[in-house]
């Protein structure tokens, strides 16, 4: 079943972001890794937050193990994020 995740970095900044993305080898608008369906980041009053959708949260695991964490530790976001899990029911692709 897909999964959603917010994903809340506080203090972690829209650079921080793009560096962390860039040592993934992910473009803007670019194609996600292997099992992502949608993605998206944007600031908030206590720094960054990140939404995903993926086709498993086994999947999604995976990757933050291998790469969201230790490049986030890279980029000099320490802490670990807050996160939120949910169940989609449905999402949508892209039309032609």
């Amino acid at each position: 079943m897909a999964v959603a995740i917010q994903m809340d970095f506080d203090g972690g900044t829209l650079d921080q972001y793009d560096e962390i993305c860039g040592k993934m080898g992910l473009t803007p608008k670019g194609p996600g890794p292997a099992g992502a369906i949608s993605h998206f980041a944007t600031t908030t009053d206590t720094g960054l937050r990140v939404v995903d959708v993926w086709e498993t949260k086994e999947q999604f695991e995976k990757f933050a193990e291998t790469q969201i964490g230790p490049y986030s530790a890279d980029a000099g976001i320490t802490a670990p994020p807050r996160m939120q899990f949910f169940d989609v029911h449905n999402y949508f692709t892209p039309g032609t």
